[in-house]
């Protein structure tokens, strides 16, 4: 039976690191353990319980700056911003429904993986909002770095390194991030029953655009299906879905102008408010392949490639695809027992520029293939580099991006 290590304090955090180095103990290092199904498979006896360090330890509405505890959960930390009229702006994901899991995701979880969600092609990714940060190395020390305030960064930019490392590196307790206000309108411009390449088209149309478009996606007809929003089910065909956020009237008037622009390309319908934050929901957690037991691939690619890839992936594999980042991030279904599909992937997705993460298979394909992609020798050597400055013996996380680091 796994042993599970829980540190109260940022002390006790590093007398179980010192001791997991002194004898050379894995660790694999949790939150809420939502994403314990995410990477590659550890083979840890240990786990590092961090779920202490949570709750808000400081928030500056007037700041835009949140401090709290890495083991925070997301729901709680978007509960309190949205009393004040604020947000997350990079829109994290919460993986459960897609990965089965029940467990809560929390704010250190989604800052160590870089999750980000539709909002990523307007506001940036997770990491351009971590303002600063308090960890434990794999060396047992503890260190920190950034701050509580947004400014310029000088010197080496370790917010950057830390965010997407998936606690390889070190165990984060807390982190600060930059919040922003809540749009006070959302409405989502529907073009029905374009094909994937029309969509794409389409798509950056928009994002050229001056409406500020803040989210744009495609579902065929089948994914769209799925959907928990009326409007989109009775739709009957695929969606082409372009999200407009601001005040109200300018909302309006630039929705207005979509409309206009897009219309002779099919039927047009608009999701408001309630229905518009559900089909995001939707599309951010993956929702229309949750309770899925294929094999799911997130590929992330130039915004001109994505129907080109799936078209060309379709034409060698069984496969089902929807878009997000209009175009630029594919989410690709496949039978899971088909670890061969792998090669096929990964080819394809380079051949575009792009590249493929294997976030969800049974266990025994995810020891099979690389679940990350596979690094050039030079960075690869650079990686193993970071790895041995920061966690030398190798006990955090050990092996969950690539074998040996």
């Amino acid at each position: 039976m796994e042993e599970t290590l829980k540190p109260s304090n940022v002390n006790d955090l590093v007398q179980i690191i010192e001791w997991a180095v002194a004898g050379v103990h894995p660790l694999e290092i949790v939150g809420g353990g939502s994403k314990h199904a995410l990477g590659r498979r550890m083979q840890t006896e240990r786990t590092l319980d961090l779920s202490a360090f949570s709750g808000i330890k400081e928030y500056q509405p007037e700041e835009l700056v949140l401090t709290a505890g890495a083991a925070t959960p997301l729901v709680d930390i978007e509960a309190v911003l949205a009393e004040k009229g604020q947000m997350l702006a990079f829109e994290p994901a919460d993986y459960g429904a897609i990965l089965g899991s029940t467990l809560r995701a929390t704010l250190g979880g989604a800052i160590a993986c870089n999750l980000s969600g539709p909002r990523r092609i307007k506001a940036g990714a997770a990491r351009d909002h971590l303002l600063g940060f308090h960890a434990v190395s794999g060396r047992a020390e503890a260190f920190k770095s950034g701050g509580k305030v947004v400014k310029n960064v000088t010197g080496y930019d370790l917010c950057k390194l830390l965010a997407g490392s998936w606690g390889t590196l070190a165990a984060l307790h807390e982190v600060s991030v930059k919040v922003m206000p809540s749009a006070e309108k959302i409405r989502t411009v529907l073009i029905c029953g374009l094909d994937a390449e029309g969509a794409v088209v389409a798509m950056n149309q928009a994002m050229a655009s001056s409406h500020d478009v803040s989210g744009a996606a495609y579902l065929p007809a089948a994914l769209a299906a799925r959907s928990g929003v009326s409007y989109i089910t009775d739709v009957g065909a695929s969606v082409t879905a372009l999200r407009i956020e601001g005040i109200g009237l300018s909302a309006e008037a630039r929705c207005s102008a979509l409309r206009e622009i897009f219309s002779p390309l099919g039927y047009i319908e608009e999701l408001h408010g309630k229905n518009s934050h559900q089909f995001w929901r939707e599309i951010r957690d993956v929702m229309p392949f949750a309770g899925d037991s294929r094999a799911l691939w997130r590929i992330s690619l130039p915004p001109t490639a994505g129907a080109r890839l799936i078209t060309r992936i379709k034409e060698t594999i069984a496969a089902e695809a929807f878009v997000d980042w209009a175009g630029g991030l594919v989410w690709l279904a496949v039978v899971a027992g088909e670890d061969a599909s792998a090669p096929v992937v990964r080819e394809l997705a380079k051949a575009e520029g792009g590249h493929a993460t294997l976030l969800r298979a049974p266990g025994d394909i995810r020891a099979a293939v690389p679940v990350f992609q596979p690094l050039a020798p030079a960075i690869a050597e650079l990686s193993t580099r970071l790895k041995e400055s920061f966690d030398p013996t190798c006990v955090l996380n050990p092996g969950r991006m690539y074998a040996g680091v």
